[in-house]
């Protein structure tokens, strides 16, 4: 931008003149750091500060506004100014919050706050204002995949908010896998018996929407485009293909049961009278409210035992790691089958762990008691077959003893499994590790690989599905994003992202609708999605400079990269989340935003006054992740947690973007220390942008090679995972460098 124009603000408020020479800092922004206008306020937030910034905007012509105040997380709404870039130097939280305010650390606090001035103007150079691509499109339909209780909540709920639902079913009904259940676990007070599933019901109101189309015996051939304008083409049962176009995507393709042939010590398929759960809903509606036959002999059952954590829970072979979360509430009602229809009927629950969620668990497994059902905490280890009977073998665990109970039939609670489609991402010991995609061979009793089938088709370069977690649900991050896949635009919801119950997955089709309604509104502005929602920034590239590599096609972690004809990357902005991990993968550094880059963080750390190797006044570069670490390093501010004054700060946006050449830099400038501060990695990641943290720790783990180049010691630099909740230990991981530093000796690279 040509006519940039830099406008610094400085604060006194909230104690800051009081600590700060701010005259001092207002003189560097104009003559170090080129500011056209500097200007000191007694309260930059209250509405005269406020004014007094936006006048200068609209009549001095200001482009580029530096304010040195408080953190760029507080108040965000008062310094909420429209067409300008906006700079934040953290001179409160991140200066005199984190300092002792005596005469002897004056000099080193009032430093911190003129390195934070110098290099917020640094960063404004070197800035843009962000500017749409007008490549958006905008298509108020959402697609539906999957016709179950999900699939169908979620296409209401888009309907009742005015946008139009395509609802594609494999099947030639809508209901999936509620359709075959007899009766629900009940979602309201008392919380006494078996409800009706409602199905039905729902059914009837989809079919009777007009905002809702309906596809039967239908697949996704190929799905392709990005948030606001996708495209699927659709297969139906004929073999005709047709084309629909939509905005967003939810995926409810719900899950499959657990196959208990996996189970031979429960005899599994050696007898009928030894069933899963989804088995004994057949029989309850085959019996309709009266007692329920035997499938072996059709006589009635008078003795039933249910086995919980079948397959599940364990970390054997071919078991589930996880709780389906639903199996125990579905045992109680199973049980209360029996008990209403003939109360004399023995039926006894054996399990390890009884867990009933929600908010009338505990009172359905009260009233379960009641109704005369046996709970024993158990664990069953075979069932036999004796002439036709059932004795069922397990360890009492409060009794301590072995107990073999003789019964009419066994129900196993399986459990879930995710139809998540093809996983893209796996390999062979993953698959020998979760067997979720295998089957047993009923002649050698060996275990095969079963063909997956693809749900969405995907055309992207990585792959026809959504990536998975190694369960192999749907990947998203959990606490924070629980609804978003990492493909943008592509929502998941129901079982297929977690196992659930179906109040549960109802709630998630809502939070799934209301999150494509979302990217569908923001994708037609150019505008990003979650975590950085608003960002109009995405990258460019300079072609010329392009090597082909294509690290960053590969790296970004949502697919957002494609490659051109030619081979060159091809940026989609509506799929992009502005994490910068292609930025931090690219090795020719050719890749940037307009108001994020490699210059606008490399000029901050260039601006810092490095004092000579004789000063005694050691330099620290912190590269923190805004969304965890930095917030953290905001709260040991506001808990007056004190740390190192030689520490310089610089927020970046996921450490998935921090570029190795940041770090050559800043050792060939005279930093005696680095630290990356990022998010969580492993399969239990807590990083917004999902593999981020994970692909730093990589690059860093290389660095070792610049650092024996240079002859500087190892460490020197360090790489860290920060919760947002660390704000006692990020001052000690600050203090903890400046004593490496201390014991190393300064750099060797000072000028």
């Amino acid at each position: 931008m040509a006519d940039k124009k830099i406008a610094a603000y400085i604060c006194q408020g909230c104690g800051l003149g009081e600590r700060l020479d701010t005259a001092q800092l207002a003189k560097i922004a104009k003559s170090e750091g080129k500011a056209a206008i500097a200007k000191q306020h007694e309260f930059l937030c209250n509405a005269n500060g406020v004014q007094m910034i936006q006048n200068d905007i609209d009549n001095e012509g200001v482009t580029h506004v530096v304010l040195g105040a408080c953190s760029r997380r507080a108040k965000t709404d008062a310094f909420n100014f429209q067409n300008i870039a906006l700079m934040r130097a953290n001179l409160r939280e991140g200066v005199i919050w984190v300092r002792p305010d005596d005469e002897d650390n004056r000099e080193t606090t009032q430093e911190m706050a003129d390195d934070y001035i110098r290099m917020a103007c640094a960063e404004a150079k070197f800035v843009d204002i962000p500017e749409s691509s007008n490549e958006q499109g905008l298509n108020r339909t959402v697609m539906v995949v999957g016709g179950g209780v999900t699939g169908m909540t979620a296409a209401l709920e888009t309907a009742k908010a005015g946008y139009n639902a395509i609802l594609v079913e494999k099947t030639g009904a809508l209901g999936g896998m509620a359709a075959k259940l007899y009766k629900s676990i009940p979602q309201s007070a008392p919380y006494s018996t078996p409800a009706d599933s409602g199905v039905a019901d729902l059914i009837a109101q989809v079919n009777s929407n007009d905002r809702i189309t309906v596809h039967l015996n239908a697949t996704l051939n190929k799905t392709s485009g990005a948030p606001g304008r996708f495209a699927a083409d659709i297969r139906i049962e004929s073999g005709a293909t047709f084309t629909e176009q939509f905005g967003a995507i939810i995926q409810a393709s719900g899950f499959k049961p657990y196959d208990a042939r996996k189970l031979p010590e429960f005899s599994f398929g050696k007898t009928p009278d030894v069933v899963d759960q989804l088995g004994l809903e057949a029989l309850a509606q085959a019996a309709n409210g009266a007692p329920i036959k035997r499938p072996s002999d059709g006589k009635e059952v008078k003795s039933v035992v249910f086995i919980q954590c079948a397959g599940q829970r364990s970390e054997k072979q071919g078991h589930l790691s996880y709780c389906s979360g639903h199996c125990c509430s579905t045992s109680i009602k199973q049980a209360m089958y029996f008990k209403q229809a003939n109360p004399d009927t023995d039926a006894m629950v054996v399990y390890t762990d009884l867990r009933t969620p929600g908010a009338g668990g505990e009172d359905f497994y009260r009233n379960g008691q009641q109704q005369g059902i046996t709970f024993t905490k158990g664990e069953a280890r075979t069932v036999t077959i004796n002439d036709g009977n059932l004795t069922v073998k397990f360890k009492d665990l409060i009794l301590n003893e072995d107990v073999d109970m003789d019964t009419d039939l066994v129900v196993l609670a399986t459990g879930m499994m995710p139809n998540s489609g093809v996983d893209i991402e796996a390999t062979p010991a993953k698959l020998d590790e979760n067997c979720k995609d295998c089957s047993n061979d009923e002649k050698s009793g060996a275990v095969a690989p079963v063909i997956q089938e693809s749900v969405l088709n995907l055309d992207y370069r990585q792959g026809l599905d959504l990536p998975q977690l190694v369960t192999g649900f749907t990947d998203s991050h959990f606490i924070c994003f629980p609804y978003e896949t990492r493909r943008t635009g592509i929502y998941t919801a129901g079982p297929v992202r977690r196992p659930m119950d179906m109040l549960q997955a109802q709630d998630d089709a809502c939070g799934a609708a209301m999150k494509a309604i979302q990217v569908i509104e923001n994708s037609s502005k150019g505008l990003a999605a979650h975590p950085r929602v608003g960002d109009l920034s995405f990258p460019r590239f300079r072609k010329e400079g392009c090597t082909q590599c294509k690290r960053c096609t590969v790296e970004c972690p949502f697919g957002a990269i494609n490659e051109d004809e030619q081979g060159y990357p091809q940026f989609n902005e509506s799929r992009c989340r502005r994490c910068g991990t292609c930025m931090g993968a690219c090795p020719v550094r050719v890749i940037s935003f307009a108001n994020y880059s490699i210059d606008s963080v490399g000029q901050q750390i260039k601006a810092v006054d490095m004092p000579d190797e004789y000063s005694e006044k050691p330099r620290i570069l912190v590269l923190a992740c805004e969304n965890d670490a930095y917030p953290a390093l905001d709260m040991a501010g506001m808990n007056r947690e004190q740390y190192s004054a030689f520490v310089r700060i610089i927020p970046v946006r996921c450490l998935g973007s921090v570029n190795t050449i940041w770090i050559t830099d800043a050792l060939n400038s005279g930093y005696d220390g680095i630290i990356l501060m990022g998010c969580k990695k492993g399969d239990d990641y807590q990083c917004h942008f999902v593999k981020g943290s994970e692909l730093a720790h990589i690059r860093m783990s290389k660095i070792d090679d610049t650092l024996t180049t240079l002859n500087l010691e190892p460490a020197r630099v360090a790489t860290y995972e920060v919760a947002i909740t660390d704000m006692h230990r990020v001052p000690q991981l600050i203090n903890d460098m400046a004593a490496t530093v201390l014991r190393c000796g300064m750099s060797p690279f000072k000028f």
